[in-house]
């Protein structure tokens, strides 16, 4: 099954690990679907170093967006320049998302960010940090970026108590 071709799509660089993220990434996020397995053909490899008829790339889909995990070996490194952004309506789903994410050696970070066991950076925020933190109250958005800048996982009912000045 070929994931819905976009104008732009992510790709993410593994070391030989991109099947197993693939999959990963699709049991965390419900609406997903993994696409189509390319795989390394017997020529290139006094380039490319990868056994013929091992994994290449995989196409997978999560919440409508395209990705492609590609094995490329160890030469790259996933950094926290470049992050993955879940915006969250409630506890439950910054918790789910939070647990999922940092399971299996994930790395907690501050402010919502955090690293799965793959390296890659995640921020599990509050869908409505946009609106505090451009809104015209900026009394409130200073208590609201005061508390939350202690935290690493977003505590919802914090957050808003701050916002309030409560």
């Amino acid at each position: 099954m070929a994931v819905v071709k976009q104008k732009l799509a992510t790709c993410l660089w593994f070391d030989k690990q991109a099947e197993e993220a693939a999959k990963f990434y699709c049991s965390v996020f419900k609406n997903s679907k993994i696409g189509r397995t390319a795989y390394y053909p017997d020529t290139g490899q006094d380039i490319h170093g990868k056994p013929a008829n091992s994994v290449l790339t995989v196409e997978f889909e999560l919440e409508g967006m395209p990705f492609m995990a590609l094995n490329g070996g160890p030469q790259f490194k996933f950094n926290e320049a470049v992050s993955l952004q879940i915006p969250c309506k409630t506890q439950d789903e910054i918790d789910y998302y939070w647990a999922a994410l940092t399971a299996d050696g994930g790395q907690e970070s501050q402010c919502g960010w955090l690293k799965d066991k793959y390296g890659l950076s995640w921020q599990v925020f509050p869908d409505f940090m946009g609106d505090i933190l451009a809104g015209p109250d900026r009394a409130a958005a200073k208590r609201a970026m005061d508390a939350f800048m202690k935290m690493k996982k977003f505590d919802l009912a914090t957050v808003k108590k701050a916002y309030e000045g409560r």
